[in-house]
């Protein structure tokens, strides 16, 4: 399946692209396109659009970051998924950055992978190893209960 967002991804364009080729669609294909194509792009290529800046159905809602969007839409109920969803949701939304002790850390994290890694897909793939190990840390948190 094809998914399609916005391009120079940052918190949410990174998390939502780990959490649907770990948890929904092992063979995702990603595209990336100016704000303002992404839903022409959705439809020319049969693409599944997200976090799109309020357009698609994946995006943020009612309060909901996109990746929490994914979570209700895909009714994912991995609790260690769920802490991780506070920590995107905290990074993610400005105001509701210190909604979460995390939340500063990973929007850092995330802003200098965007310097380092320019290149989408580039980015991509050395940040998926940033959402393995915090998806490895809260599942420890959880078993701790």
């Amino acid at each position: 399946m094809k998914w399609v967002t916005r391009s120079h991804i940052h918190v949410d364009r990174v998390a939502c692209p780990w959490l649907i080729t770990r948890f929904i669609d092992n063979q995702a294909e990603f595209l990336f396109a100016p704000p303002s194509e992404v839903m022409n792009v959705a439809k020319r290529e049969g693409a599944i659009p997200f976090d799109v800046g309020g357009q698609a159905e994946l995006d943020h809602h009612e309060g909901r970051c996109s990746f929490e969007s994914i979570i209700k839409k895909y009714d994912l109920k991995d609790k260690a998924l769920l802490r991780l969803a506070e920590i995107v949701h905290a990074a993610d939304v400005a105001q509701d950055i210190d909604k979460d002790p995390l939340g500063r850390g990973l929007e850092a994290i995330a802003v200098g992978y965007g310097l380092r890694h320019p290149d989408d897909e580039e980015n991509l793939d050395y940040q998926f190893e940033v959402y393995d190990s915090l998806y490895a840390w809260c599942r420890l948190q959880v078993a701790k209960g």
